[in-house]
């Protein structure tokens, strides 16, 4: 049931990759004190728009806007808010959808908001390690557990240079992509190697780790979205959608 994609489909997935790239880059130069994340959802929004594409996430089950803004405890589906004003020493996840002639692309950064903590930048880029980690393994022959390994891997490796135990967030995980946002198969963050289906060129994964601070359990708000982390501690959020190719994993969401 995973869906393969010619070398024409997965260019045109490129397309809508570097829309969200570019709207990505444009909300992170946005993203300081003062701001407000519906302003920076909004900010997306025209950025998409004018691309002549779709926000893939505005009204995605309900979901009412076009970007995922999510400070401090809150790891995943934060709903951006005039009331949420960022200030100095956030950090805030921006995860970014678009649709593209029938394609999409996703992608999340993680942003430090001025100055943060030093276990904070150093939260953040042991999940963009994880995430770049799961993109190496994103070759043909391979099996989708070898991605969900090499991401557990790279956050044990990363804790233990830096004299923490992260959090790997229970029940979340990278997904499918292409001619729907989330597609089989569902990718764990953790796990064994060698284990379900085999990797062959045309697939399409999004890769996104998430850790934590602390615990890997997580809570939802009332609003029925926001995923905030149980015992209250900082979050980090890093994703890629990525084809898997001849010539080895392509990163369809990045600028260069």
């Amino acid at each position: 049931m995973i869906e393969i994609k010619s070398r024409g489909q997965l260019e045109a997935m490129r397309a809508a990759g570097l829309v969200v790239a570019r709207t990505l880059a444009l909300v992170t130069s946005h993203t300081k004190a003062g701001v407000s994340t519906a302003e920076l959802d909004e900010l997306a929004e025209q950025s998409i728009r004018d691309a002549g594409a779709i926000p893939s996430f505005k009204g995605y089950h309900g979901f009412p806007a076009s970007i995922c803004a999510s400070v401090n405890e809150q790891v995943v589906h934060g709903i951006p808010s005039r009331t949420q004003v960022l200030a100095e020493g956030d950090l805030i996840s921006i995860d970014c959808g678009a649709i593209l002639d029938g394609w999409h692309g996703d992608s999340a950064v993680t942003v430090a908001v001025g100055e943060v903590t030093d276990a904070e930048l150093k939260l953040s880029d042991a999940t963009r390690a994880s995430m770049l980690a799961g993109i190496d393994a994103a070759v043909p022959g391979g099996r989708l557990s070898d991605i969900s390994f090499a991401i557990e891997s790279a956050t044990i490796l990363a804790g233990e240079e830096h004299g923490v135990e992260y959090g790997i967030v229970e029940g979340y995980g990278g997904h499918g992509i292409g001619t729907k946002m989330h597609m089989d198969p569902f990718l764990p963050n953790y796990g064994k190697p060698g284990k379900g289906p085999r990797l062959k060129v045309g697939m399409a994964i999004a890769i996104e780790p998430m850790l934590t601070l602390g615990t890997e359990r997580t809570v939802e708000l009332d609003d029925g979205w926001t995923v905030v982390t149980a015992d209250g501690s900082r979050a980090a959020h890093w994703e890629h959608s990525v084809a898997i190719t001849d010539d080895g994993p392509w990163v369809l969401t990045a600028l260069d």
